[in-house]
C-alpha cells in the first residue's frame, strides 16, 4: 500500500513539475552593426513569440552581437553557462553562426539558426547535429536563379560576393549548379561588408563582358556592387540571392535596382500571392501581429526567427514528455522532437525536417521576384 502511494506522489510530482516548467530560450541578433535590416526586425518579432507552450512557460533572453564573431561566441557561453539555456535561436549573420557552433555542440545546445548559407546544417556532423535553419538552403535559390538565366538565355555569369562564408558558399553552390546548366562564371570577385567601394571588382566584371551579374551579399551592403555597376554603365541583367530581401535594398537602391531578379519566401510579395496558400495565411498573421506591434511590415527576415518559434511550438511538448528543461536530457530531446517536426507550415515555407536534413523546406519554399516600380513583385517561373 506505501509503494503504491508512494508511486502516486512520484507521478503527481512529475506531473506538477510539467504544469511549472519553464523553458528558457536564448535569441542572438545583430540589431547593431552592418545587418542591422536583418537584425531588428529579428529582436522586434522575439516579442510575438510564444510565452506559453502546453503546460510551460517560455522565458526569451536576447543579445545583440553587432555583427560581430567574437561578441557572438561572448554571448553564446554567456547564455549557456549562466542563464542555462535550452535552446538558441539566431544569430542573424553566417559567420557569427559558423563561429558558435564548437560552443553549441559540445554543450548540446539546440540551435535554430536564422541564416541563409546551408554549410551551417550541411554536411550533418557531430557538430551541425544539433543546428536546424529556418530560411531557404542556398541550393533551392540558385536552382530558381539558373531556371530563369536558362529561359531568358543567359550563357555567362559575372558572380560578386562577400569575403566571407557567405560569398564563399553561394560561390561554390551556384559554380556547381551553373556549370550543369550550361552557364559559364567568366569572373568572380569578392569585397569586405564594410567596403565603401568595389569600383575596382566591378571594372573588372564589366571587362569580363557577362551576359549577367549574380551579387551574392546581404541587405543594404549588397546595393553597393549593383550600384557601382549601373554608374558604370552595365546593361546586363542583375540578380541578387534571397538576403536581399528588404524594402531598404529598395529603399538605397532606388533606380539603380530596378529590373533587379532574386528568389525569396512568398512572404515577400505577400499581396501577389494566391489566397488560399497556406503560407499566405501563417505569414498574413505575423505581418499582422508585427504591424500592429511595431507599425511597419516585417522585413522576411523576421519570419525566419518567427517560424523558429513555430518549430520550438511543436517540440517543446514533446521533448517535456521526456525530460525536464534546464538539463542535458531536455536538449537532447528537443533536438530529437525537432528532427521529428513534418508538415510545419511557416512564414518562409513548409518544414519536413528529419535526422539527416535541418531544413526541410522544398520549392514550396520560394518564388521569384522582380524590382519592379520600386517595388518586390512575383515573377511568374
Amino acid at each position: 500500500m506505501l509503494t503504491r502511494f508512494a508511486a502516486i506522489l512520484v507521478t503527481f510530482g512529475l506531473l506538477l513539475g510539467t504544469a511549472t516548467a519553464q523553458v528558457k530560450i536564448g535569441l542572438m541578433v545583430s540589431a547593431t552593426g552592418p545587418t542591422t535590416a536583418i537584425g531588428i526586425p529579428q529582436k522586434n518579432t522575439g516579442e510575438l513569440l510564444a510565452r506559453r507552450i502546453g503546460d510551460a512557460t517560455i522565458e526569451y533572453i536576447q543579445l545583440d552581437d553587432g555583427g560581430d564573431t567574437t561578441r557572438a561566441v561572448q554571448n553564446a557561453k554567456k547564455l549557456i553557462s549562466e542563464d542555462r539555456i535550452d535552446a538558441l535561436i539566431g544569430p542573424s549573420t553566417t559567420p557569427n553562426a559558423l563561429a558558435i557552433l564548437d560552443i553549441i555542440a559540445e554543450n548540446k545546445v539546440p540551435l535554430l539558426a536564422t541564416v541563409g548559407t546551408s554549410s551551417v546544417v550541411e554536411p550533418i556532423d557531430a557538430k551541425r547535429r544539433w543546428v536546424f535553419k529556418t530560411t531557404q538552403n542556398d541550393d533551392l535559390i540558385a536552382a530558381a536563379l539558373l531556371k530563369h538565366m536558362v529561359k531568358n538565355g543567359i550563357k555567362t555569369v559575372g558572380f560578386i560576393g562577400f569575403n566571407d562564408p557567405y560569398g564563399e558558399n553561394w560561390y561554390k553552390v551556384f559554380g556547381a549548379l551553373s556549370a550543369s546548366a550550361g552557364i559559364r562564371i567568366i569572373a568572380n570577385e569578392r569585397y569586405a561588408r564594410t567596403d565603401q567601394s568595389v569600383t575596382g571588382q566591378t571594372l573588372k566584371l564589366i571587362a569580363a563582358k557577362p551576359d549577367a551579374v549574380l551579387i551574392a551579399a546581404v541587405g543594404g551592403p549588397a546595393v553597393l556592387p549593383q550600384a557601382t555597376l549601373y554608374d558604370q554603365g552595365y546593361k546586363g541583367r542583375v540578380y541578387q540571392t534571397h538576403a536581399v530581401a528588404t524594402d531598404d535594398f529598395i529603399r538605397l537602391g532606388k533606380e539603380k535596382v530596378e529590373g533587379t531578379v532574386l528568389a525569396a519566401g512568398s512572404m515577400l510579395v505577400i499581396d501577389d500571392i494566391a489566397p488560399g496558400d497556406p503560407i499566405k495565411k501563417v505569414a498574413s498573421t505575423y505581418m499582422a501581429s508585427y504591424e500592429k506591434q511595431f507599425g511597419v511590415r516585417p522585413a522576411t527576415f523576421g519570419a525566419n526567427t518567427y517560424d523558429a518559434g513555430l518549430l520550438l511550438q511543436q517540440a517543446i511538448p514533446m521533448a517535456l514528455k521526456k525530460a525536464k528543461p534546464g538539463t542535458e536530457d531536455f536538449r537532447v530531446a528537443l533536438r530529437d522532437a525537432l528532427e521529428q517536426q513534418h508538415d510545419v507550415i511557416g512564414c518562409q515555407g513548409v518544414f519536413n525536417m528529419s535526422a539527416t536534413n535541418h531544413n526541410g523546406m522544398d520549392e514550396r519554399a520560394r518564388v521569384l521576384v522582380i524590382v519592379k516600380d520600386g517595388r518586390f513583385r512575383l515573377l511568374p517561373e
